[in-house]
């Protein structure tokens, strides 16, 4: 099998890139090693509604995502930031209205952001898809690159765009053997949000918001170290998403993990807190298809991204990199996805 352009990672920036080349009339076929697409834009659904269990929040002055939302005829709204914060001190005691809503002023997709990978995919040749098919080795020879999926299954490419976490990339096997400061630079580039893992609690009511709450919660104590209202636009279910303050290696136990996440919303939000329809927990710093030994570590604050000069031009500028973390100006953030494919596409079309 040969194609144009091999797309490797079926994430915001692959899918962006794909659909741009489907426009163009290009020829080209994205991989994705997971059996399903949205690399960390995932989300769970109960009783007609969706939550995001990956990002949630795009902001203002985000001009590609706002224009991919247009495209597509979907609608954003207003994260929910209405009554008080909470505030759990070292000790487990909850004091409130100690501070505002964090998260005012970001915005979300109704339906989730899963709805963006539903339409930019429904957009590309079925054909063009290739899932469950993780890349082992990147071969290059007489100007072509084969890349080998763990089946075994070949594809030859004229170019490749690697639209996943640098980090990731590394774990291919390279022939000719990547420089060692290029391997160098793909391994100290930090995946963002990759060590981290969220919770959600959904409802049949909005309780919190009854009581004069935001849903917004920041504890000392845990195990979740951050909360907001996650609940639809309208209509229910209802819901609060925390992310996990505690590190990868305590969260291994589920059970015991689950029942703190209950114990400590019954200690904020009150009893009704304690008896959620559905608590969905996904940890990213497990998932090998996001996620390095190098991201056990979660990250506090955002790194510094963009494409370091030593992974530029490799293999006579055939090897390109395309996900989020090289973006230079909104690297780690789903807007960073589009400006990397934005690049990506850039250096294909000068070639």
């Amino acid at each position: 099998m040969h194609t144009d352009t091999l797309i490797i990672g079926g994430g915001l920036a692959g899918l962006s890139l794909a659909s741009r080349l489907t426009d163009l009339g290009h020829d080209f076929l994205l991989a994705e090693a997971r059996d399903r697409l949205g690399g960390r834009i995932a989300a769970v659904q109960h009783a007609g509604a969706t939550f995001d269990m990956g990002p949630a929040w795009f902001w203002p002055g985000q001009p590609r995502i706002a224009k991919l939302i247009g495209d597509l005829g979907l609608t954003r709204f207003d994260q929910y930031a209405q009554g008080d914060l909470m505030f759990e001190n070292e000790q487990g005691k909850p004091q409130r209205g100690q501070g505002f809503a964090s998260m005012a002023g970001s915005f979300r997709l109704e339906g989730g952001l899963i709805r963006l990978i539903d339409g930019l995919s429904a957009k590309i040749d079925a054909n063009n898809l290739h899932l469950s098919a993780p890349i082992t080795t990147l071969t290059r020879a007489d100007g072509i690159i084969t890349a080998t999926y763990r089946d075994g299954r070949t594809v030859r490419a004229s170019r490749v765009v690697l639209a996943l976490p640098p980090r990731l990339a590394a774990q291919i096997t390279y022939t000719p053997a990547l420089p060692d400061h290029a391997l160098q630079a793909m391994q100290n580039i930090a995946t963002w949000m990759a060590g981290h893992a969220k919770a959600v609690a959904i409802y049949d009511r909005p309780f919190w918001r009854a009581a004069g709450l935001s849903g917004d919660a920041m504890s000392r104590f845990g195990p979740l170290a951050e909360i907001h209202d996650a609940s639809p636009t309208q209509g229910g279910p209802f819901a609060l998403f925390g992310f996990l303050g505690v590190p990868p290696q305590a969260r291994k136990d589920q059970e015991r993990l689950r029942q703190q996440i209950k114990a400590q919303l019954i200690r904020i939000f009150g009893p009704d807190a304690g008896a959620p329809q559905r608590l969905a927990i996904k940890d990213w710093a497990y998932d090998p298809f996001t996620a390095t030994a190098l991201d056990q570590r979660p990250l506090y604050a955002h790194p510094h991204y963009g494409l370091p000069a030593t992974l530029s031009g490799l293999w006579d500028g055939k090897l390109i990199f395309g996900g989020t973390e090289v973006a230079p100006e909104f690297g780690g953030y789903l807007e960073g996805a589009l400006e990397a494919a934005e690049n990506a596409l850039t250096q294909l079309n000068r070639r």
